[in-house]
């Protein structure tokens, strides 16, 4: 599967439109033969199956009264969380952010401020374009911080949730700036949980291996990147980050598959970088090594080729030597630089793991303590 960074792009395909009308056209379609029919024997029974009278008097179905207590469960959260999430203009790159706390630190991806030190930040409330300038970037789980050079009245931090507590099936709401149109709304549910994705680095991504992210089925286009998932208690659960990209549609995005950065590890990452102005303890694993995918005789990725070891680092230390190709990391085979990142993701500093290599065509099996990316 291939994942793109949502960062907004400069303009949208005329073909896009087409296929959404094409959408509309079929909900439209679907939804004028949803209405019940009467059911003549409950009436004669004088069986009641509405849900009671609406402000009017009027006696509405029960549907209507649940799909109105969600619309308003919507409009509760979208007024609690929205006003959190901003624009942020980087260059001519646009993007989104969420408030992190109220002395005007802003969480966001590193893909969104690229290599940018100073920004433009449009709040929810204001049409004004506030400065901010960049605290620090960490590529490698595409979260950045910036900071308002000012900060205005009334700025509101959002309210993260708990990573553990998400469950497939939760509705959610993702905020952010889509193609430029600020504070858009889109909704979908928890599509999974745990999913490792290797960010590409085309279209300005940063090549980063996210472990935990949290899949969802709500629309997450380019500028909605480094914006809010939120949960309908207000809280976000995640930035989005990601969208899945179909080859058969000639790379395009692949409708209804988006990926979140899970609010525990923005927490992590943003909470060290606003106390520390860096990160000092990143929690993700490495082996030590500087390594390039190899092929087979087939042309096909075969492993990883150890270009250089760190001293002292977690495979110089289990003999592993510059020349041995990598197979196997603990239960995973190893074919790239992008499996191998994906075999660590979920791994933490001081676990202890197996890794497989072979050197002058012996293979060999070791046990490895891991180091510290």
């Amino acid at each position: 599967m291939d994942v793109f960074p949502v960062r907004a792009r400069a303009r949208a395909r005329a073909s896009r439109s087409v296929a959404v009308l094409a959408v509309l056209v079929c909900c439209a379609a679907v939804l004028s033969g949803c209405h019940p029919a009467a059911d003549p024997q409950a009436a004669a029974s004088g069986s009641d199956t509405s849900g009671g009278p609406d402000p009017a008097g009027v006696r509405r179905p029960a549907a209507s009264t649940a799909a109105n207590d969600l619309q308003s469960d919507y409009l509760r959260v979208i007024k609690k969380a929205l006003p959190s999430v901003v624009q942020i203009q980087s260059g001519n790159q646009l993007g989104s952010g969420v408030v992190y706390d109220d002395k005007g630190h802003i969480v966001t991806n590193a893909h969104v401020v690229g290599t940018g030190k100073t920004f433009h930040v449009t709040t929810a409330n204001s049409e004004a374009s506030l400065t901010a300038t960049l605290v620090s970037s960490y590529p490698d789980q595409d979260l950045a911080v910036v900071k308002l050079d000012r900060v205005p009245h009334g700025l509101k931090a959002a309210t993260f949730g708990e990573s553990g507590k998400v469950e497939v099936g939760q509705i959610v709401l993702a905020m952010g700036s889509p193609l430029g149109l600020s504070s858009s709304v889109t909704q979908g549910i928890v599509s999974a949980t745990g999913r490792t994705v290797s960010e590409g680095q085309s279209d300005s991504g940063t090549g980063a291996t996210i472990a935990g992210m949290v899949q969802t089925s709500a629309a997450i286009n380019p500028g909605n990147s480094g914006g809010a998932l939120v949960n309908l208690n207000g809280q976000v659960i995640g930035i989005p980050t990601l969208a899945a990209a179909d080859p058969q549609l000639g790379g395009s995005a692949a409708p209804g598959i988006g990926f979140a950065i899970p609010a525990s590890t923005v927490k992590t990452i943003a909470g060290q970088i606003v106390r520390y102005g860096k990160v000092v303890d990143s929690g993700r694993a490495a082996l030590g090594i500087t390594g390039r995918t190899v092929v087979d005789v087939n042309y096909e990725p075969a492993g990883v080729a150890v270009v250089d070891v760190k001293s002292g680092g977690a495979a110089a230390r289990a003999g592993i030597r510059s020349g041995d190709i990598i197979t196997k990391v603990g239960g995973r085979n190893i074919t790239t630089i992008t499996s191998l990142s994906e075999a660590l993701a979920a791994d933490r500093p001081g676990q202890r793991t197996t890794v497989t290599y072979s050197r002058d065509n012996n293979r060999k099996t070791v046990d490895v303590t891991l180091g510290e990316q």
